[in-house]
């Protein structure tokens, strides 16, 4: 009998795993890992019939019971797609595909939106999710942000539930480079600066990925203010363009710009004001853009736009405000991975800001936001395995602020508040510009233990004690 092998006890593959298991489908899922965590995932699958095998690293060798017989590898976002064994696989035949592509076959009868982007993608997505579901249209958001992909196409089997007006799907670079077949019937591109660099080995390629999914939707919405996606203009003569840069003219090749009174406007006209949208940042007029461009093409009128754009709470890990502390504005910006990230939040918040920074270093040009370091941030606190990197990069630029190193998150946290509490520092910032895996498994977990030492520490201050 045909088998599915999936590679992988994370998210995707879980979600992969049980789609496919639901579709008839005989599963196998492969895991490299024996810890407790795995054993326990194991026996949860094991309990539903699908079979699982932990001990199994990605070598041939544990794919050669099932070589006669399997139909499809499929691998999670973690996993490159030029993997040696990947690549030996395909040599015997094998098909192998992406978590996204599994998700592809479940739902592609429903209309995608699909959002990449090097940075802004997580809030295009939520901020979209929620403007259309607050004019009342059923649009869940999956993908590399809450359910995985395939998790919604299980969903969606359930014949009790409605089928979705809109699908919102944020993807990554990973997901799309193992997913050819996905053709959103809107795709969105916010951004394009240097990232994943030490997995796709160039711009050129990273860029080639994310262009793919564009010019497989039917729509593409792409952001004007972007220097990389603006220096390729002529190779989009059918696209949507959108700017928040503001302007009197109606610009002959936006689609959405902002005028003098600060208005969103379209060739039809105004539409609301741009200051519908309360989060700060210049960055986060451009999402603005880009929802509204995608919106419309989904539909909406400009009303439903505006209430659903008032009425955002905001993205947890994304400038995410979590109130005052010894007189700080205090934000939480786990998401910002990557220098650009971070040098758009420095960029919002006011200042001057005590930065926390450190984590797992990343390939990219750190030029834009070390001249921010000197301009905005009077003190830096790193914490995490990299932090003697970004240390000598601070140093070697110049910068003349205080720098504290500590191994942990709490230390440099500890720090940086007491620091605040001897300056004049308006704002205290964690926007880490480094991945999160030498000490935590994702983002949003670094993201929520900095919310509880915050919060730590905010009851403290409220007892009065010193």
């Amino acid at each position: 009998m045909a088998c599915s092998l999936i590679v992988g006890l994370g998210r995707s593959g879980v979600g992969a795993a049980r789609l496919l298991h639901a579709q008839g489908h005989h599963v196998v899922v492969l895991e490299r890992d024996e810890g407790p965590e795995q054993q326990s995932k194991a026996q949860q699958l094991r309990d539903q019939g699908i079979q699982t095998e932990l001990g199994c690293p990605l070598e041939l060798s544990s794919f050669q019971p099932w070589l006669d017989e399997v139909e499809q590898v499929v691998i999670s976002p973690g996993i490159p797609w030029d993997h040696p064994t990947l690549m030996q696989l395909r040599d015997h035949g094998v098909i192998v595909r992406g978590e996204m592509a599994v998700a592809w076959q479940a739902l592609c009868d429903c209309p995608w939106i699909g959002i990449t982007g090097t940075n802004g993608k997580t809030t295009v997505t939520h901020l979209l999710h929620h403007v259309l579901n607050q004019a009342g249209l059923h649009a869940p958001m999956a993908g590399n942000v809450g359910h995985s992909a395939a998790e919604l196409g299980l969903q969606c089997m359930d014949p009790s539930q409605s089928k979705p007006d809109w699908i919102v799907m944020e993807m990554s670079s990973y997901q799309i480079e193992s997913a050819n077949e996905v053709r959103p019937t809107i795709g969105i591109w916010t951004t394009l600066t240097p990232d994943h660099l030490e997995r796709h080995g160039s711009m050129d390629a990273y860029r080639d990925i994310k262009q793919g999914l564009l010019q497989r939707s039917t729509h593409a919405v792409l952001n004007a203010d972007d220097a990389d996606l603006q220096s390729r203009h002529t190779d989009w003569p059918d696209a949507q363009w959108v700017s928040s840069a503001q302007t009197t003219r109606e610009p002959a090749d936006l689609e959405l710009w902002i005028n003098p009174e600060g208005l969103v406007c379209g060739k039809q006209g105004s539409l609301f004001p741009a200051n519908a949208l309360a989060m700060p940042g210049e960055h986060n007029r451009q999402n603005l853009m880009l929802v509204t461009a995608a919106a419309l093409q989904a539909g909406l009128e400009p009303q439903a736009i505006e209430r659903g754009l008032r009425s955002f709470p905001g993205v947890p890990h994304r400038l995410e405000n979590l109130g005052s502390l010894h007189g700080m504005n205090v934000f939480n910006d786990s998401k910002a991975t990557n220098y650009d990230a971070a040098a758009v939040a420095i960029q919002a918040v006011p200042g001057p800001i005590i930065l926390l920074a450190g984590g797992l270093s990343k390939q990219g040009d750190a030029s834009g936001w070390l001249q921010l370091l000197q301009e905005k941030v009077c003190a830096i606190a790193l914490f995490g395995s990299d932090r003697d990197i970004l240390l000598s990069l601070i140093r070697g630029s110049g910068y003349t602020g205080e720098v504290m190193s500590h191994p942990n998150m709490a230390d440099a946290v500890t720090a940086a508040i007491e620091q605040g509490k001897n300056g004049n520092a308006a704002s205290l910032l964690l926007s880490p510009a480094c991945a999160s895996f030498d000490q935590y498994k994702d983002f949003e977990a670094r993201g929520n233990h900095f919310r509880d030492i915050i919060q730590h520490h905010s009851c403290y201050q409220s007892t009065g004690s010193n």
